[in-house]
């Protein structure tokens, strides 16, 4: 198994949720590219972290 810290920025919001956009580490392609969150739960948040697990 193999975890990933991987980083978002807010990107823009839609009606019912926030896209947010990966920030690759320095030399790295993306893992994941854009992700959406419900409002509900991203709030005001400008920035988040997400936690990718490989399970083999």
């Amino acid at each position: 198994m193999a975890n990933k810290i991987v980083n978002f920025e807010i990107e823009k919001e839609t009606k019912n949720s926030v896209r947010y956009k990966e920030v690759p580490a320095e030399g790295e392609p993306p893992i994941i590219g854009s992700l959406y969150v419900q409002k509900w739960f991203a709030g005001n948040s400008k920035k988040i972290q997400v936690t990718v697990e490989k399970k083999d």
